[in-house]
């Protein structure tokens, strides 16, 4: 049999990659720079409101500790929930679990939104307001992450 017909995993997998990554640079397409902005600047106007709306709020500092925790949890699991998905349609192996508890993290990053807010003694306008700028900062993030991967993908196909 001939010798050139066994692979590695090593081997196999770096095959893979070039034939995917060759195929999705073919398919990827360099965001405009209107969307890049549009996608910066909604992550920023949702993020400065829900920081100023805490700092105005008449809540305790543990209450505006949680609903930041919450923020900061929630951007570092949508971010990573992109990042997993585009890998996995890449060919770039990604565990389940970690697939897994990016996607957890990412609801329940919402979800103990939800609770707080359900349980908080706000108006409905201000339980409103946090509950849009945070969604508005989640899906931005999400923006930014792909279109940060996509330049850097396009800059790459350029060398």
């Amino acid at each position: 049999m001939d010798q050139s017909t066994f692979t590695t995993p090593t081997e196999e997998y770096s095959s893979n990659t070039k034939k995917n990554s060759k195929r999705n640079k073919e398919n990827t397409s360099k965001p405009s720079n209107a969307f890049v902005a549009v996608s910066w600047c909604t992550l920023i106007v949702g993020m400065t409101a829900y920081f100023i709306g805490l700092y105005n709020a008449e809540m305790l500092l543990n209450e505006k500790g949680y609903y930041f925790s919450i923020i900061m949890f929630g951007l570092f699991s949508v971010v990573s929930v992109q990042k997993s998905v585009r890998d996995r349609l890449e060919g770039i192996p990604v565990t389940d679990i970690y697939y897994g508890i990016s996607w957890f993290s990412a609801l329940l990053a919402v979800t103990l939104l939800v609770v707080g807010l359900w349980n908080a003694e706000l108006t409905l306008s201000e339980k409103g307001f946090y509950a849009m700028s945070f969604l508005l900062s989640m899906f931005s993030a999400i923006a930014v992450q792909k279109n940060t991967r996509d330049l850097q993908a396009h800059t790459n196909s350029d060398n």
